[in-house]
């Protein structure tokens, strides 16, 4: 059974549920967001630092790192916010995702892999790491007692999934469902996961593994359970509630409200599919895939 250390574990048959941000959109109110998912069982914060451009995310994560970048928030004020927020969190873990070209391109590995621990992030996701700095960044980050989040996709071979899987001890795989824009899903669902994630459970029973991308609904958390995946990752869905109350003038913090309990509606969950890791558990599945910080193919895709 994979470890809970990371995920708290569920009484029931429902995937743990991890949130997308950018930080900094909006700005001033990081701290705000981050209770209201504590409160409300969200187990992981996935904060990223804006950065621009990326190739791989749809328009609505590019324009919310836009509108992060042009009020001025960088590696270093989403650390400051991030240490003064750890110590008021509860339950909810975060993991902060940084590009390594826009934020940590100049810095020593580390000395930034310390600096973001000591901030209180509990894993890093580098995203498009280039492969001759990932031993590096390795050694860097177990120095610092720091897991990182490992990315991989259904496409990745056999010795990349691997590679992902035991890259991500003590943090969790990435999953990233669908090769293409954030935002966009797997044509025939996200079920059609479960061959990648058996795959990533072989080669390390106690990771867990967590699936994002055009993961939206209710529905579709069903779908990331049917697969045996362990979380779900939601990212373009809640950024896109965010962005839609800042130009009606709306608190953000209570639509992010209103898409939690839509994506956890009151009532039973589906029953547990085989390949579903419970709080009791066995597992099942199958799967394959690709990583991006940790193997032969650089990820610049993300969970959203």
């Amino acid at each position: 059974m994979p470890d809970t250390a990371f995920f708290t574990a569920r009484p029931d048959a429902r995937p743990h549920l991890a949130l997308f941000l950018n930080a900094g959109d909006p700005p001033g109110h990081l701290a705000d967001l981050a209770h209201l998912l504590d409160e409300e069982g969200v187990d992981v914060l996935e904060l990223a630092v804006p950065f621009p451009h990326s190739p791989t995310d749809g328009p609505v994560i590019r324009r919310s790192a836009d509108r992060a970048l042009a009020a001025g928030t960088t590696l270093d004020t989403v650390l400051a916010e991030l240490a003064d927020l750890r110590p008021q969190l509860r339950n909810l873990k975060i993991a902060l995702l940084a590009d390594w070209s826009h934020s940590l391109r100049h810095r020593d590995p580390a000395e930034a892999a310390h600096a973001i621990a000591a901030a209180g992030a509990d894993a890093l996701l580098v995203h498009a790491l280039p492969p001759r700095l990932r031993p590096a960044w390795q050694q860097a980050l177990c120095e610092a007692a720091l897991p990182q989040v490992a990315t991989c996709y259904p496409t990745s071979t056999p010795e990349v999934l691997t590679a992902a899987a035991r890259d991500a001890h003590g943090a969790y795989v990435y999953l990233v469902a669908h090769y293409g824009r954030s935002g966009t899903a797997p044509a025939q669902g996200h079920h059609t996961l479960a061959a990648t994630v058996a795959a990533l459970r072989a080669a390390a029973p106690a990771t867990p593994v967590a699936v994002g991308f055009g993961v939206k609904s209710a529905a579709d958390l069903d779908a990331v359970a049917a697969a045996g995946a362990d979380a779900a990752i939601v990212g373009s869905a809640a950024v896109a509630r965010i962005e839609t109350a800042l130009t009606e003038g709306r608190d953000a913090t209570q639509a992010l409200r209103a898409l939690l309990h839509d994506l956890r509606p009151p009532g039973p969950p589906q029953p547990a599919t085989a390949g579903r890791t419970t709080t009791t558990g066995t597992t099942t599945g199958t799967g394959t895939t690709t990583t991006g910080a940790t193997a032969t193919r650089t990820t610049t895709t993300l969970a959203r």
